[in-house]
């Protein structure tokens, strides 16, 4: 019998809901009075990016990716899409293909949309062009890759320590990770699979850390550590660290370490159980 991540995403002791869209690399969340849609590591240009750097022709997906967001959104309705980082592939400004798929992408947005940008550490200065588009009719707001807080969620990108707001949400949801599980059959053949990751926050990760002195469920032992969701890429091309393989290296600064209980589910909602022993 399949486990729903929608009721175990959050965290049974917290009031905070992130419910994963089955089947889809996205959640929605409830912000105040706004539903949000999340998506993660979006790496627009990916395909230009293999080319330059590792001299690989992939046909660009970029129609393919914008028609996916934009069923979703349609598909889920939200008041605004968040993006936890990495929207774009390129370290520096975005150029050619790379900016014409951004601008195709933001110009197809209601104009009743707020989008919120983690700034990933792929992102480049995106802050210095994206929000000041004069096509774009949504309103668009960049924030550091350290995150913020939205209501009770915490949302940053996963390659720095999170903000200390982000930190005291109920729920930390994070990138960067691409995390993915490989599964093996009896007869030895193998194949990878996107997968969410979740569990609690870890209180001794964090404790030691001068920026979150004070910090309420690092002091006090009867106070339940926030739930932490790491949310699988959007771009299926990008690969990812293999979270149940031995020796795989975690990009993330406070992972593993900082998550307590973590458990792996696929994309269509079944439950892998503790992700090491997948």
């Amino acid at each position: 019998m399949r486990d729903d991540p929608r009721r175990a995403a959050a965290g049974s002791a917290s009031p905070t809901r992130v419910e994963p869209v089955p089947g889809e690399p996205a959640a929605t969340a409830a912000i105040g009075p706004e539903r949000a849609l999340l998506v993660a590591d979006y790496h627009a240009g990916y395909e230009s990016g293999l080319r330059d750097e590792r001299g690989v022709d992939v046909p660009s997906r970029a129609p393919d990716r914008r028609e996916r967001l934009s069923a979703l959104l349609e598909r889920t309705d939200p008041d605004r899409l968040v993006v936890l980082g990495d929207l774009m592939h390129s370290i520096g400004d975005p150029g050619g293909a790379e900016r014409g798929e951004l601008e195709v992408l933001f110009e197809s947005f209601a104009s009743d949309l707020t989008v919120t940008v983690v700034k990933g550490n792929h992102d480049g200065r995106i802050e210095t062009w994206l929000a000041e588009r004069d096509a774009v009719e949504a309103t668009v707001d960049i924030v550091p890759g350290e995150g913020v807080a939205l209501g009770d969620v915490g949302i940053c990108h996963g390659h720095t320590w999170p903000s200390r707001a982000a930190l005291e949400s109920d729920v930390l949801c994070l990138g960067h990770e691409h995390p993915c599980v490989r599964l093996e059959d009896a007869v030895g053949g193998s194949r990878v699979e996107r997968a969410w990751l979740r569990g609690r926050l870890d209180p001794a990760a964090f404790r030691d850390r001068p920026e979150y002195e004070g910090v309420s469920w690092l002091e006090r032992a009867d106070q339940s550590p926030p739930a932490a969701i790491v949310v699988p890429a959007f771009n299926d091309l990008v690969g990812g660290t293999w979270i149940n393989v031995t020796g795989q290296s975690f990009l993330s600064p406070f992972l593993p370490s900082g998550l307590a209980g973590g458990e792996a589910y696929l994309l269509d909602g079944t439950r892998l159980g503790p992700y090491e022993g997948v």
